[in-house]
């Protein structure tokens, strides 16, 4: 594969799906990577959208197949799966969070559900999907959500609001605002300072949420690509790329488990963060 097409066929799969409104004024899907910057931040990344609903939904269904069809005599595999899922959410997320909210572990076994569900997509084929959708005409599908930052940050923003939420639910605005202006250093002088400290701290909790998720999923995202390359440079390159590909596919079954897991516990741990009025600085 010639330097120019190994770069091409490189930003072909980082690029999205985006829809948005070109430099004329109309609207429409953008064909390459330039496009997609003139349509600036209102453009929509179609592809990561869709396939996070999808995930969703598969989710969703998933569960409430379960639920409808549950036994307490002789339970199906699947039953015994999304049981042992529920308990370890409640075992682990009840070790954290010990207030009365009974939306929060719920939450934390969707997030945990869902992220691991978008993050599996990237154990597809590389080419496969893609190549699927450009016989049908569509230019670009990157089908792994989470190596969208888009996606990554949304979730991470929601629970920044919903921490937020819960923080001036439970402690009352002043207490939370106390929180901020009076730790780590307990003196009035210093309420200045602790609040421009603590203020970085709080704002850095979705941004490392959020780009955590993304980083891990998009270095993962990379290494396939790049090993495609590869694959791509001949039979002999071919015949050394493929095992490294099986087995960084088989190393990669745990990235996506650990980042879901990851991300469902550090919701849980600020949720309850959000909640403890004596939280400790």
């Amino acid at each position: 594969m010639a330097a120019e097409s190994s770069s091409e066929y490189i930003a072909h799969h980082l690029t999205n799906l985006t829809y948005g409104r070109m430099p004329d004024g109309s609207w429409a899907f953008a064909q390459d990577a330039e496009q997609v910057r003139q349509m600036g931040f209102w453009a929509v990344n179609v592809d990561s959208m869709a396939w996070s609903l999808v995930m969703g939904v598969l989710f969703s269904a998933i569960f409430y197949f379960v639920a409808k069809r549950a036994t307490a005599y002789i339970p199906g595999g699947l039953q015994n799966f999304v049981e042992w899922l529920i308990e370890q959410v409640e075992e682990i997320g009840g070790s954290i969070f010990t207030h009365k909210n009974d939306m929060v572990l719920p939450m934390a076994l969707a997030v945990f559900v869902w992220v691991f569900l978008m993050n599996l997509m990237d154990l597809v084929p590389i080419d496969w999907l893609p190549m699927a959708f450009g016989a049908i005409g569509v230019p670009h599908m990157k089908v792994v959500p989470t190596t969208d930052p888009n996606v990554t940050l949304g979730m991470a923003l929601t629970v920044f609001v919903m921490m937020l939420y819960y923080s001036v639910k439970c402690k009352g605005l002043g207490g939370f605002l106390g929180e901020l202006a009076f730790h780590p250093l307990p003196w009035k002088i210093a309420a200045p300072i602790n609040f421009v400290l603590e203020l970085v701290t709080l704002l850095a909790k979705p941004l490392s949420l959020g780009l955590r998720l993304f980083g891990n999923m998009y270095a993962g995202e990379m290494i396939f690509i790049l090993l495609a390359v590869m694959g791509a440079g001949g039979l002999g390159w071919a015949l050394g790329a493929a095992p490294l590909q099986f087995l960084w596919a088989v190393f990669h079954v745990l990235i996506i488990l650990l980042q879901a897991f990851v991300f469902a516990v550090l919701t849980v741990v600020y949720m309850a963060q959000a909640h403890d009025v004596q939280a400790e600085h």
